[in-house]
């Protein structure tokens, strides 16, 4: 059976549960449960603070962890990463107070930063040759700038609404970060096989992600045309109507590229146009 790290609480605690409902894995989540075993399929998680995960991977007390990128950058556990997930980003950002004329780098020389992430932010301060002073703190780190404690922040932003509300801005972006699958390098061979069966689920997840189905109705004599514009995961599947020269075509189109294309569908005289969602693609 696998065990994996999952955060208590919070954003990724959201996200991370429904990928695994949405791949099948149905666990319970209490309070007061801190380790609870999946009832159809061999699973079961542990539920942990977000900064627990990666040495908690790393020493083999789970085998799999979700984290995001900046939490395991800054525990440098020796952790691999099995797959990005791409939910829960964010990024990490120096700010200043917004009174405050910003000149560029240089501007943080001399300057004293508060954060949560100083290995992170030493790191990249060391590349870019600012000498500044790191402050670690914990907690509300963007308070610091308005009583004193510090002349700026390094820290998380989502949205940049905490930001706002403590007359902070954002000036410069240090790193992106995402939900990470994360796994411990001893894994046994037992275990990995499991994981492979959960990648699988994973991947027929992410992969109808921002897709939808679409099911039209065209004049045969511009299936070429039509062809042509679709996006299919290979190709469109073309059958013939009832009516004499009309043929039904069914394709995936992109959410990004949905409107567009079905602009494009109907100058070419698509009718009946019929858009569905996709809960699961098997690759």
């Amino acid at each position: 059976m696998l065990r994996i790290a999952v955060q208590s609480k919070g954003r990724l605690f959201e996200d991370t549960m429904s990928l695994l409902n949405e791949a099948g894995i149905r666990v319970a989540s209490s309070k007061r449960t801190l380790l609870v075993q999946s009832s159809d399929f061999p699973i079961e998680v542990l539920y942990l603070r977000d900064d627990d995960i990666p040495q908690c991977v790393a020493t083999g007390v789970a085998d799999l962890g979700v984290v995001g990128q900046n939490e395991f950058d800054e525990r440098q556990e020796q952790a691999d990463i099995v797959r990005p997930l791409g939910f829960s980003k964010c990024r990490l950002s120096l700010a200043i107070p917004k009174a405050v004329e910003y000149t560029g780098l240089e501007w943080f020389n001399g300057k004293k930063i508060a954060t949560s992430y100083p290995v992170i932010l030493r790191k990249f301060l060391e590349e870019k040759c600012i000498d500044a002073e790191i402050h670690v703190i914990t907690g509300s780190v963007e308070i610091s700038p308005g009583i004193g404690l510090a002349d700026a922040i390094f820290d998380i932003v989502s949205s940049g609404s905490t930001l706002v509300s403590n007359n902070l801005a954002e000036v410069e972006v240090v790193m992106r970060s995402e939900a990470l699958l994360i796994g411990n390098p001893m894994m046994s061979a037992e275990k990995r096989t499991i994981l492979q069966e959960l990648l699988f689920r994973i991947e027929a997840v992410k992969a109808a992600e921002d897709k939808k189905y679409v099911l039209m109705n065209i004049p045969t004599a511009r299936i070429n045309d039509v062809v042509e514009v679709l996006p299919g995961t290979k190709s469109p599947t073309i059958m013939p109507l009832a009516t004499e020269g009309w043929s039904s075509v069914h394709t995936v189109v992109s959410e990004k590229r949905f409107w567009e294309t079905i602009s494009r569908l109907k100058e070419l005289g698509a009718e009946g146009i019929l858009v569905m969602p996709i809960e699961k693609m098997i690759p």
